[in-house]
């Protein structure tokens, strides 16, 4: 158990000893304004190199991914309507689309769905 703890340990003052030097190593100047510049055929910049960030796609986006995962878990319940009790079957498959239905009537109502407002 000792052992085990000293070589914890070892690794631990071992991992941040490394991580601190290449902290100390890979310091970057920020006097070099020529390299941090975006690169346009030797002309400065005509615009902002950051696109602004649209936050309502970004909501669609997280909406989808949630339907998406929900998705694939209506899958197993497929296979499994000839190995179990029909009644039992259809309650749990009910409850679970109903949930879906559920969650999709409120996106809806809070007009996330709509794509302008």
């Amino acid at each position: 158990m000792k052992t085990l703890m000293l070589i914890a340990l070892i690794f631990f003052i071992v991992s941040n000893f490394l991580m601190m030097i290449s902290m100390i190593i890979a310091k970057k100047s920020l006097s070099d304004r020529e390299k941090c510049s975006p690169f346009e055929c030797g002309f400065d910049p005509k615009s902002l190199p950051r696109i602004p960030f649209s936050l309502h796609f970004f909501l669609i986006t997280i909406i989808f991914l949630i339907f998406d995962v929900e998705i694939a878990l209506i899958f197993p319940i497929i296979p499994t309507f000839s190995m179990t009790n029909i009644f039992v079957w259809f309650m749990s498959a009910s409850f679970f689309i109903l949930m879906l239905l559920i969650g999709l009537y409120h996106e809806w109502n809070q007009k996330m769905l709509n794509w302008t407002y």
